[in-house]
């Protein structure tokens, strides 16, 4: 992979580099994404959350364990910083060090709206509908065969699977 400065060097001019282990950015992407995000509007932790799950049609859901250090991060090397916010949830803008920072790596942070865009063209517009209903539906299974079942009860549990299934096949 060569140095480390290399390795930056490529990824400032736009190139793609393998993703490791799924992960959908590489270790410090994210900090670009949340400044381009907080620059064009001030958001709470949630919404850039939200921001980035509808951007990418689901493809990407960042946890706020991931979300809320970067935040914490970025307010110590003051790129952003708290709002008034409402309802006692913490909102950020983006300082002028910020803006300093995005058009410093601007190639980066256009490389990864790319990737953003083309995930969420790729999945589709109703991807997070069909994740979400997928988790509840697991969610059931699981809550339910937790409970013990009996085996007429498992055979109508899974033709109700089978049926749903052979529904959608032919929708």
């Amino acid at each position: 992979m060569g140095s480390a400065g290399g390795r930056h060097d490529r990824h400032e001019r736009g190139e793609r580099r393998g993703r490791r282990s799924g992960r959908f950015f590489e270790h410090g992407d994210l900090r670009y994404v949340v400044l381009a995000l907080l620059a064009e509007q001030s958001r709470h932790g949630y919404e850039l959350i939200k921001e980035l799950e509808d951007r990418t049609g689901g493809a990407y859901r960042p946890s706020p364990g991931v979300v809320y250090p970067t935040l914490a991060m970025l307010e110590d090397e003051a790129m952003i910083r708290q709002t008034a916010g409402d309802g006692g949830r913490k909102q950020f803008e983006i300082t002028e060090a910020g803006r300093a920072e995005l058009e410093r790596h601007k190639s980066t942070v256009e490389a990864l709206f790319a990737r953003m865009d083309e995930a969420g063209r790729a999945s589709g517009p109703g991807r997070p509908r069909v994740g979400r209903a997928m988790m509840n539906l697991g969610m059931a299974l699981k809550n339910r065969m937790a409970r013990g079942c009996s085996e007429d009860e498992l055979d109508r549990i899974v033709s109700m699977i089978d049926d749903t299934a052979a529904a959608i096949e032919r929708s």
